[in-house]
Parts: C-alpha cells; structure tokens; sequence
C-alpha cells in the first residue's frame, strides 16, 4: 500500500501547491458547464455549446444556432453559483457571446470578539462576472475565441473590481473527431478589496489591504470519438491544467451519447486536493414547441465540501430535426 502512494506521487507530483491561496477572485475558476461537471472538467477541446465561453471561447464557433443556457451549482454551505449565457451567430462564421457568472454566499451572521455568538447582524458576499465572448473560425480545422469580463467582488462594506481576459484555440483533425485546444482563462491584473472601514486604524493612520492577483489558469487537452455505431457515441477528452494559484492537476472525462437523447458522463481528477471520488452526470434532450431543450446534471462528491451538484439547461434556437 505504502509502495502505491509513493508511486502515485512521483507519477503525479503535487508541485506547485505552495501556490495555494495566492490569488483573489476564486469563483472565477468554479465550472458552470454541468456537462463538463459530470466529465471533470475535461472540456476545453470538447464539442462547443452555450457553455463554452466557460470553458475554451473558441469552442462557440461549433454551436449549430443561436440560443441560450442557464445553470446553478450547489457548492456547500448554503453557497450558490448561476450562471447565464447567450450566443449569436453571425455571417461568415463569427459567434458573439454574452453571460453573466454570480455568486452567492446566503445571509451570514456578524461576529466579534465581544460577541461571537453574533451581533444580529447579517453581512453577504456577493461576487459577479459579466462577460462578452467572440469566436471565429479561420479555416475548415482552425478557429480562435477571446472573450473580456468584469469582475465585481463585494463582501460586507468592502468592495472590489477589476477586469480580465481569455482566449482560446481549437484545431480539429479528420480523425475520429479528433481535436485539440489550448485556452488560458482569468489572465488580468492585480486588485484589492475597499471599504471605509479601512481608512484609518486606532493610531489614525492608513490602512489598506494587499493587492491579489486573478485565479489565471493555463489549460491544453484533447478530445476524440473513441466508437460509433448507429445511435451510439462514446466520447473521451484530457485536459492539463495549469493554474497560477496551485498545483498542474489532470482532468479525464467520457461520455455516452445514446441516439442524441440521453447522455451519460463519467470523469476523475488526479493531483486535486479533496477530491478521491469520480464526478458524474446525466443530460436528456427534449423539446419546447419546435426549439431542442438539453437538461443536464452533474455531480462531484468532494472530501471537505461534501457532495456539489449543478443543473442546467440548454436551448438552442432552432427546429428540433430529429
């Protein structure tokens, strides 16, 4: 047993987790695609949906139509995460994008030294992105997405904003589907958090908190059609990441595509902290009038967090043509 662990740590060796804590921001790095939630994450060379401004920008250039999606993840402790999305797409290959990502922490009780059973006070943390995505394709194979957000942070009487920036590639082969992308995700500047109760201290002098930086994140991976009969698929993707706050992690997820009527996700992630389960998830197509409606669910049991679950849906403007 003890010869396996050791194994497994100079296979997947946790450097770079001294980096932990380091970035402000960390809503930004949650995922709001509940398809790539079921399949861990390992989504940036996966076929593009509504979602895909969450995950690789150039992957909208693969949306069949124009539409919109939603989806809301339970993270623990009363903590919620929405998310809304629209995409358009133009003339000659071109996808604009819109979305809107907000956290919610719930009502939270103030506490002091004084009084640590609470005051009777009630302060929130309320943090929100709002995003604008554009996505081209430049040849049969190739094709590129940036996208620009704003992030808000506020929480009790303090206050932060900034602003960062993604893009991302996809290069797609005649092989089994099989494509590959590289995108780089939260790149900004550094911020800080602002409030009149950090004018001045007791002495009265000034007083300011540190500058942090955004939680980027580096990724590359692959994904491919590993077998496909009539109305069966399976599809598998990897991702590397890389993140500027902790260690590279690697994210392994498959789905299977039933008669594009139900579809059933498995993934796992190696070097993350607090997670030693596989995450999973479970999508139906169906339909409102004659638009194709995808509702989907995923669900990722953690150590600490316990179980977080994400539901969405999908809606694609468009004749149902099945």
């Amino acid at each position: 047993m003890a010869l396996a662990y050791t194994s497994y740590g100079q296979l997947l060796p946790n450097f770079g987790g001294q980096r932990a804590g380091l970035s402000a921001l960390s809503f930004l790095k949650n995922d709001l695609n509940p398809v790539s939630f079921g399949m861990a994450g390992a989504s940036v060379a996966s076929e593009g949906s509504l979602f895909s401004s969450e995950n690789n920008p150039a992957g909208l250039v693969k949306i069949k139509n124009s539409g919109i999606a939603l989806s809301n993840i339970a993270i623990g402790a009363g903590i919620n995460q929405s998310y809304i999305g629209g995409a358009l797409k133009l003339k000659g290959g071109g996808v604009v994008g819109l979305n809107v990502n907000s956290f919610n922490s719930g009502a939270m009780e103030v506490r002091t030294e004084f009084k640590p059973n609470g005051t009777g006070q009630l302060f929130y943390a309320n943090n929100t992105a709002i995003g604008g995505n554009y996505a081209q394709q430049l040849s049969d194979r190739f094709s590129i997405g940036v996208g620009v957000k704003y992030v808000y942070e506020g929480i009790a009487t303090y206050t932060n904003h900034t602003v960062t920036a993604d893009i991302g590639f996809l290069y797609t082969t005649d092989f089994k589907d099989l494509t590959f992308a590289v995108a780089v995700k939260n790149f900004g500047g550094n911020s800080q958090m602002k409030g009149a109760d950090l004018e001045t201290d007791y002495n009265r002098t000034d007083v300011s908190l540190e500058k942090y930086t955004t939680p980027a994140l580096f990724k590359m991976g692959f994904s491919l059609t590993a077998y496909e009969t009539e109305g069966k698929k399976i599809s598998v993707a990897a991702e590397l990441n890389h993140p500027s706050d902790n260690a590279e992690n690697i994210r392994l997820g498959g789905e299977l595509n039933l008669k594009e009527l139900l579809f059933v996700r498995l993934g796992y992630k190696l070097s993350v902290k607090g997670q030693n389960y596989p995450t999973a998830g479970l999508g139906v197509k169906t339909r409102i009038g004659h638009h194709p409606l995808y509702i989907d669910y995923g669900i990722n049991p953690t150590n600490r967090m316990g179980v977080q679950h994400i539901f969405g849906i999908n809606l694609p403007f468009n004749n149902d043509k099945r």
